[in-house]
C-alpha cells in the first residue's frame, strides 16, 4: 500500500429493482442483512433515519439510501464498493425484486495506489461490473468524461440496463429528477478547520456533527431538510437530509494537502432553488478546485446552465464542461470550475 492520506472521493453506486410489492419494496430488507453488504464493503452504519419516502444511513466512509426501488450507496476511503452488488441483488430477490439499471460514477482518486482491486483502474472496475449484473442487463456504457482542468479531474461514469427497460425511469416532464454530483478539492483551511474536533471535547458523534451543521451555515442550505449529522474524531464530518423523497448528503476530510468535500442532492428540474444551493455550498468551502456533475433523466439536461451562473458572481469560472448520453441514466453533464483568480 502506497503511503498516503485519506480518500475523499467517493465512488457512487446507484441500482433499480422492480418487483412486486412497491409500498416498501427494498425497504423491507433487514437491517441484518444491510450490515452484511456493508461488511462486504468494509464499511458500517454509525446513523440512521427514515421518513415515508425512503431510509438514509451515514457511514462510517458515507452514505447509503434505500428506497422502495432503488439503492444509492456511496463510499469513501479505499472501501470496495463494487462488492456490494452480489449480496445486495441476493437479498432483493428474496423479498421478489430484480435488478433493472445499474449506475456506478466517482471522479479521480487523489491517491490510486492505495486502492483495492476492483477500484484499481476504471478498466477493472468496467470488468468486475460486467462480470457481476446479471447477463440481461446488456445494454452497457462505460465512458471517462474529461475536464480540461487536468486529467486527474475526469469523471467516470458507468450504466446498465434491460434493453428498453430503462424507458420506465422517465417521469412525467413536469417532474423530472436530476441528481447533482458536487465534488471539490483544496478547500480554504480556514473554513476546512471547522470539521476537526477540539481534542478534548467530551461530545458524541451525533452531538459534535449538530454543532458543525450550525456552526458552519450547513443547515441553511436546504432549511426544509430533516439532518442526520455525525462528526468523525479526529476530524471528519458526515450528514444526510431528508426532504419528502428529495435526498441530500454532505463528506468532508479535512486534512490540509488532500482536503475534500461533495455535496450530493436530487431534485426536481424545476426546483428553481438549485442555484442558490450550490452557491451555498461553494460558500460553506470555497474550494480551489470544483466539480458538478448532473444526470437527468430523458435528454434535455438543461439544469447544468444554471450552475456556472449561480457561482460566477462567488469568483468562480467555469473551465471546461462536457456532455454525454447514457442508457439508463439519461443526460450527464460534467463542469469543473475555478476560481477565477486561479491561473489553470
Amino acid at each position: 500500500m502506497a503511503l498516503s492520506g485519506f480518500e475523499g472521493f467517493e465512488k457512487r453506486l446507484e441500482l433499480h429493482f422492480f418487483g412486486d410489492d412497491f409500498q416498501l419494496g427494498l425497504r423491507k430488507i433487514e437491517f441484518e442483512s444491510i450490515k452484511l453488504v456493508l461488511e462486504q464493503v468494509q464499511c458500517t452504519v454509525v446513523s440512521a433515519v427514515g421518513n415515508a419516502y425512503f431510509d438514509a444511513y451515514v457511514l462510517s466512509e458515507s452514505s447509503l439510501f434505500v428506497y422502495p426501488t432503488k439503492i444509492i450507496i456511496k463510499t469513501c476511503g479505499t472501501t470496495q464498493l463494487l462488492k456490494s452488488i452480489p449480496p445486495l441483488i441476493f437479498f432483493s430477490s428474496l423479498i421478489g425484486f430484480t435488478l433493472s439499471s445499474c449506475r456506478y460514477t466517482r471522479g479521480t482518486f487523489i491517491f490510486p495506489k492505495s486502492q483495492p482491486f476492483p477500484h484499481t483502474s476504471f478498466k477493472d472496475e468496467v470488468s468486475y461490473l460486467e462480470h457481476t449484473i446479471p447477463s440481461n442487463l446488456s445494454f452497457t456504457k462505460a465512458s471517462i468524461m474529461p475536464s480540461s482542468i487536468s486529467s486527474s479531474h475526469s469523471w467516470h461514469v458507468f450504466t446498465a440496463t434491460i434493453p428498453h427497460h430503462h424507458h420506465h425511469h422517465h417521469h412525467q416532464l413536469n417532474n423530472q429528477l436530476f441528481t447533482m454530483e458536487v465534488c471539490m478539492t483544496d478547500l480554504d483551511p480556514i473554513l476546512a478547520r471547522k470539521f476537526f474536533r477540539r481534542p478534548d471535547d467530551e461530545k458524541t458523534g451525533h452531538s459534535a456533527g449538530k454543532d458543525m451543521t450550525e456552526l458552519t451555515g450547513i443547515d441553511e442550505i436546504n432549511p426544509d431538510a430533516l439532518i442526520c449529522d455525525f462528526a468523525f474524531d479526529p476530524c471528519g464530518y458526515s450528514m444526510n437530509g431528508m426532504d419528502g423523497d428529495w435526498y441530500s448528503t454532505i463528506h468532508v476530510t479535512p486534512e490540509d494537502g488532500f482536503s475534500y468535500a461533495s455535496f450530493e442532492c436530487v431534485a426536481s428540474v424545476n426546483a428553481n432553488n438549485i442555484g442558490h444551493v450550490l452557491r451555498k455550498v461553494v460558500q460553506i468551502f470555497r474550494p480551489g478546485t470544483m466539480s458538478v456533475s448532473t444526470t437527468c433523466s430523458g435528454y434535455s439536461n438543461e439544469t447544468w446552465k444554471q450552475m456556472a451562473s449561480a457561482v460566477e458572481p462567488l469568483g468562480f469560472k467555469c473551465r471546461s464542461c462536457a456532455m454525454d448520453q447514457f442508457p439508463a441514466a439519461g443526460t450527464v453533464v460534467f463542469q469543473t470550475f475555478t476560481p477565477r483568480r486561479k491561473s489553470t
